[in-house]
This record gives structure tokens, sequence and C-alpha cells, in this order.
């Protein structure tokens, strides 16, 4: 099709929203409400829009405006809180409209919601579990703070002086890192043979 001067028709137009839309099964924004609280019923702890959006827009059908309508008109209507920082969450009500809508959502969008929920649950529950932190000290140090705990509870928990603030900042991202490793590198060295290399 050769469009002149950069315009196009009101057909083309049309027809290329419908292309683009008609690839999803959600079609509308009583579809997209039970699929977010679908999602929220089923993350491990509230969480922020940008997450929210990620998880939702896993159909093709919805687009980022409907979205953001329906995400809005959850809270106002009690099925989802938003706290003061930013984290949704689901209430009773929300979670009693999800289990009876569930079934409402296409199969496949339920599956491929699962699959997406559950790779946010592990990375929500591996950031509960490693923990760092960094504050300043009266004399201008810094102290960094670690912890990793695992489903039981605190696994270990280390508070380390820094001379630099940038210091402080590479030792939070190389725990969070591999958090593992350290605690082996730990254990190793405190349950070692005491000889010195």
């Amino acid at each position: 099709m050769i469009i002149s001067c950069g315009e196009q028709t009101r057909h083309s137009r049309l027809q290329e929203a419908e292309s683009v839309a008609g690839f999803g099964f959600i079609r509308d924004k009583l579809e997209i409400k039970f699929l977010i609280l679908y999602i929220a019923d089923r993350v491990i702890e509230p969480i922020p829009f940008d997450t929210v959006l990620e998880l939702t827009l896993c159909d093709d059908g919805i687009d980022y405006f409907d979205f953001s309508d329906c995400l809005a008109d959850l809270v106002r209507t009690g099925h989802l809180t938003l706290s003061e920082d930013g984290l949704y969450a689901i209430t009773d009500k929300g979670r009693r409209n999800s289990e009876i809508c569930a079934s409402s959502l296409p199969y496949s969008v339920r599956i491929r919601t699962d699959k997406n929920v559950s790779i946010c649950n592990q990375k929500l529950r591996r950031k509960s579990q490693v923990k760092a932190s960094t504050s300043r000290r009266p004399n201008g140090t810094y102290t960094v703070t670690l912890s990793l705990s695992d489903d039981v509870g605190s696994v270990m928990e280390l508070d380390l002086m820094v001379p630099r603030e940038e210091m402080a900042q590479e030792v939070e991202n190389r725990f969070r890192t591999n958090p593992e490793g350290l605690y082996s590198a730990l254990l190793g060295t405190l349950l070692g043979d005491g000889k010195r290399t």
C-alpha cells in the first residue's frame, strides 16, 4: 500500500488497529479486571504498578490505557489497595471475586499468567531473603549490613565497616549477586583447619 505524504486513510488505520488487537484472548475491560485480580490473588506480596503491568500484558489484546483504567477502577471499588509506597495488594472482596471469575479467563491466558506469576514470586521470595543496606557512621565511614534468610529463618547477619560509600555499594551488589557464595566462604574460613595459606 502506497501512502502519499505520510498520511494514512481512516480505513487503513482501522485495519492496522484490528490486526494488532486481534491476536489477544482478552476482549474487554471486565476481562482485564478479572486478569488483574487473578494476578493479585496469586502473588506472594504487594507489587508495584510496573510489575502488575508486566504480568497483565501477557495477552496481546490488552493495551496500556485500558489496563491503567481497570487498575484504578479496582482500587476505587475496593478490590485492590494501593499503599503509600505504591504497592498494590488484593483485598478480601477482590479475592472473593477472583475466585468466582478465574474460570472466565481463557485457559491459555491462565497458563501463561501462572508461569509469569511463578517467576515473579521466585524473585520476590529471593528479594525478601537477601537484604543489604548501608548506613553512614558519625566518623565518616560506612556500615554495610548483610543478611541472608531461608524459609525457616535467619541464616546469616553480618555488619561490615568500609571506609568509602562506593565500597559499601560494591559490597552490597556483590552480596546480592551471590549471598550463598559469601556464606560458604565464611563457613569455610571459620571451620577450616586453621592453617594459614
